[in-house]
């Protein structure tokens, strides 16, 4: 009764969409038809069978190191100190190996505030983010954290995409605000967007925009370029619309909410165009992508890997971590991926760890 419930409101979602846009578009219409699917993800323990059935490039292995509620994003300080957001309960807590066999011993509480996500460490601060505000708090010796200092009070209202995600490059603070919707025009610019401050909050501005929400995002460690993964448009069907890997330049603009992929344009873009601009006028000054990946695989936390453990070949590569689809069968996601680099910091293809 459950499935066919949520597939029921699934149908009539798609549904009242379609009525909007006829009546939208009047005789404008495109009788495009697109076939979409809903997944029901079920919760499973993780096991120890589960976690050794986890497929692994040759010489890798994996095992548990703490088990956490609703775990988000991750920072590690240059101790090894592991910090992770956990959006639900609302809480960022610290993991610690003591006596270095692999597995967290201490795993203690460091801040409370509703819906944190979005986590960084930079020279011995902690950032943090909820969905309005931007924290600071100075890193203690033990870990924990002093007492937080709000910088910004006033970020976009959330919406659909309520995770906001930072870090900090050159004395400067940067901020992901996915979009409120799937596909519209936001009433405030700063939604779908890159945002740039100071470290103290001020001199805010939007740094990259039609961004419909980026989440994982950095620096290459050679061409020291900034990427980001974007998630694609809902309803577009199973394999519409791929998730992107964007090469993010300070002012550009990436199409969303009525441009996708290589300059395709959005079928079901029923509401008012920005400046009297149509689709075909959007495509022309936004950017595209550089690499695509399966549709709805849902990118969240991305990492430049640059240390000695790994094979010599992994070094400079980031690392994806895929959360999952929720509206495509099959489903995608539930993976890691890597992104290859040239020895000059070029994305040369995205393909599975």
């Amino acid at each position: 009764m459950k499935t066919i419930f949520r597939l029921f409101c699934f149908a009539f979602i798609v549904l009242s969409l379609s009525a909007i846009y006829v009546l939208a578009q009047g005789k404008n219409i495109d009788n495009r038809t697109i076939t979409g699917n809903y997944h029901d993800t079920a919760t499973i323990e993780p096991t120890i069978a589960r976690i050794k059935s986890l497929k692994l490039p040759a010489g890798f292995s994996i095992a548990k190191f703490a088990e956490i509620e609703n775990p988000r994003m991750l920072a590690i300080a240059s101790d090894g100190t592991v910090y992770v957001s956990q959006r639900a309960p609302g809480t960022l807590t610290m993991l610690k190996d003591t006596n270095g066999d692999g597995v967290a011993d201490v795993q203690k509480v460091v801040a409370e505030k509703k819906l944190l996500h979005g986590v960084y460490i930079d020279n011995g601060k902690m950032y943090f983010t909820t969905v309005k505000e931007v924290f600071v708090a100075d890193i203690n010796r033990d870990g924990t954290l002093g007492e937080p200092q709000m910088i910004i009070n006033d970020l976009p209202d959330a919406g659909q995409h309520p995770n906001r995600t930072l870090a900090v490059r050159d004395g400067k603070l940067y901020i992901t605000v996915g979009s409120t919707c799937n596909a519209c025009d936001e009433s405030n610019a700063e939604n779908a967007t890159i945002l740039q401050t100071n470290l103290d909050g001020t001199n805010r501005k939007i740094y990259a925009s039609g961004l419909r929400n980026t989440i994982g995002f950095g620096w290459h460690p050679v061409s020291q370029k900034l990427f980001g993964m974007d998630h694609g448009i809902d309803l577009l069907g199973d394999n519409d619309q791929e998730e992107e890997l964007n090469e993010i330049i300070e002012g550009a603009k990436y199409g969303w909410a009525y441009v996708y992929a290589n300059a395709k344009l959005n079928p079901h873009n029923f509401v008012p165009k920005p400046l009297g601009l149509t689709n075909a006028d959007w495509a022309k000054q936004s950017k595209n992508p550089v690499l695509l990946y399966t549709p709805h695989a849902a990118p969240m936390q991305m990492a430049f890997y640059t240390g000695a453990q790994f094979p010599a070949e992994y070094k400079n590569d980031a690392f994806v971590a895929m959360r999952g689809s929720w509206n495509r069968v099959p489903p995608s996601g539930y993976e890691v991926i890597r992104i290859r680099f040239d020895n000059a910091g070029h994305p040369k293809r995205l393909n599975r760890f």
